[in-house]
């Protein structure tokens, strides 16, 4: 019998060996993580290698070398935070808000990681600038490949640290999904996301609002007038993280839901007509 006619066959074994030792590993969705690799592996000896480094814990995006966002698949591995379905929020409605701004448009997304945020906006508002910046070589080492994929212009350096100061006034969407995890409770993270994902990703000080009190300090300075700031918040944070808002100036602050309806999403904006910060 030929290997084509064969490998159906094989797959269902493969994948039931490959859920029972993912299952005795602790991992929750077992099933469905031994379909993928099932799936990604180009043959048995590549299945086994690669359940077993999801059965000693590495996130299973690095395993198979990609994560999905949207309607892209962006490249990920060691070293750069993995892309989460609840940012996908984030990413639709910042889209939504650069189609509805005046050309030319302009958004950044600032802690970029893999770049997921940034090369969605490119992909849903074609024609639009977009630009992202990291700090974390890792990180960047994975943001460059998918931004080149994607026409982001990505920039080396810290929040808006790198940004050119041309764009100052003429942002209208800003991002930014920053390390928001308290540091106390990185301890509590599950164990692929605490043993293998960059610290710098997840630590976001003793209460978790470090790094957005910057970016909701500088964000007057690049939004343009009727401008929007969208960033990613903690399911418990919503209070705290709109006080930083509306500390900073911005108007029309609102903390947003999740799909399973969490807070996940903080936004605010500059006055139209050039009020504001």
């Amino acid at each position: 019998m030929s290997p084509a006619v064969s490998a159906p066959r094989r797959q269902p074994e493969e994948a039931a060996w490959a859920t029972r030792e993912l299952a005795a590993a602790g991992c929750v969705s077992a099933a469905a993580e031994a379909r993928w690799l099932v799936e990604e592996a180009a043959d048995q000896r590549a299945l086994r290698a690669m359940v077993a480094r999801r059965a000693a814990g590495e996130p299973l995006q690095y395993v198979v070398g990609w994560a999905p966002f949207g309607r892209l698949r962006l490249r990920v591995g060691p070293g750069v935070f993995v892309p989460r379905p609840e940012t996908e929020g984030l990413a639709d409605r910042a889209a939504r808000h650069l189609r509805a701004a005046t050309p030319p448009r302009t958004a950044v997304d600032l802690c970029t990681g893999s770049g997921a945020i940034a090369c969605f906006l490119a992909a849903e508002v074609p024609g639009a600038r977009v630009l992202a910046t990291e700090l974390d070589p890792g990180a960047l080492a994975w943001a460059r490949v998918n931004a080149a994929a994607h026409g982001v212009r990505l920039l080396p350096g810290d929040l808006d640290g790198p940004l050119p100061a041309e764009l100052a006034g003429r942002v209208d969407v800003l991002c930014a999904n920053v390390p928001y995890v308290p540091t106390r409770a990185i301890a509590t993270l599950p164990r692929d996301v605490r043993d293998h994902e960059p610290r710098l990703a997840l630590d976001g000080g003793p209460d978790g609002l470090d790094v957005l009190r910057r970016v909701a300090a500088h964000a007057g300075r690049w939004l343009a007038p009727g401008g929007f700031l969208l960033c990613e918040i903690g399911d418990d944070q919503g209070e705290a993280a709109a006080g930083l808002l509306e500390a900073a100036g911005l108007t029309e602050v609102a903390v947003l839901p999740d799909l399973a309806g969490r807070d996940r999403v903080l936004e605010g904006r500059r006055a139209p007509g050039g009020g504001g910060p």
